[in-house]
């Protein structure tokens, strides 16, 4: 099955973890699957457990999936809006992004976010410390197509069917309450901000922040997986060697390319890590590092 791409985009979406977190834990939910950062939703929507709480300090992007989830936002509604809205920025060229912008910032509407979303630079979603929208415009006045506007109606569409079907529950918080609900039958999926990558996309997250992270995820009374960035051509991710490396704790490398960057010579290859407490199935053979591992995905 292709994995679903969800119609918000943010910095990082694990679209290419997919794989690996379903060959972990896909078969084995039997609670609810809690993100405490759920971003773009990508994962949730691709594995689409029969319960969950999606949590997230980024309000907008709960809002959107609750409009999404309450019917107010359709994918009809959504290809309206986009061509009204794409048919301006044709005519008025980046005066209509900022408009939008502005527009956002003092009313926070759902499909002003989504615009903002797909015609911001380089799809870098970011907030000012007012937490105001303040991503420039892309410099691409024909962003919306006829065939992206349908690309994105569509996948309005399919989040729509997966929520018309399940119990979620998306929610504005702290990823510290978030932890606090989980029980023994659930399983967590944690995509922190990564320290020392780039910004957050919407507050700050701090070393304190990192450390309680780390020690809320130890406590659990259930499975975890978290992911984080191992290393790249420059150096690797000491947080790893000195949080992760206990008995009972395995890490799953994941290659791929890291295409957030203004320019090509900015975007580089990434190993990507995945840390879980969860026992590992027969898919992933074992290098010479101990309780590292490299997943093989046809």
């Amino acid at each position: 099955m292709p994995s679903l791409v969800p119609p918000i985009k943010c910095q990082g979406i694990k679209t290419k973890l997919v794989p690996a977190i379903r060959a972990l834990v896909g078969a084995n939910i039997t609670g609810r699957w809690i993100e405490p950062f759920c971003g773009s939703g990508v994962v949730a929507f691709n594995l689409r457990p029969e319960r969950a709480l999606l949590a997230d300090t980024n309000q907008h992007i709960i809002a959107f999936y609750q409009a999404i989830q309450s019917g107010d936002l359709t994918p009809d509604r959504v290809a309206r809006y986009l061509e009204e809205e794409g048919d301006s920025l044709r005519r008025q060229g980046e005066s209509h992004y900022y408009t939008v912008r502005e527009r956002f910032n003092a009313t926070h509407d759902p499909l002003d976010f989504l615009f903002l979303n797909r015609a911001c630079f380089n799809g870098v979603m970011r907030f000012n410390r007012r937490g105001a929208f303040n991503t420039p415009f892309c410099r691409k006045p024909e962003r919306f197509a006829p065939a992206y506007i349908t690309k994105i109606a569509n996948q309005v569409r399919a989040v729509r069917q997966i929520l018309q079907q399940r119990d979620w529950t998306f929610a504005v918080a702290d990823f510290r309450e978030t932890l606090s609900q989980t029980t023994k039958n659930d399983v967590v999926y944690a995509d922190p901000p990564y320290m020392g990558r780039h910004a957050d996309y919407f507050n700050t997250w701090s070393e304190a922040s990192e450390q309680a992270l780390i020690r809320l995820l130890k406590r659990l009374p259930c499975p975890f997986v978290l992911s984080t960035w191992q290393e790249n051509e420059f150096r690797r991710n000491p947080a790893i060697e000195a949080h992760w490396t206990e008995e009972g704790l395995h890490l799953l490398s994941i290659e791929h390319f890291y295409h957030v960057g203004s320019s090509e010579d900015l975007r580089h290859g990434m190993t990507e890590a995945l840390i879980t407490n969860v026992p590992l199935p027969g898919a992933y053979v074992k290098p010479e590092k101990p309780r590292q591992y490299a997943l093989e995905i046809a």
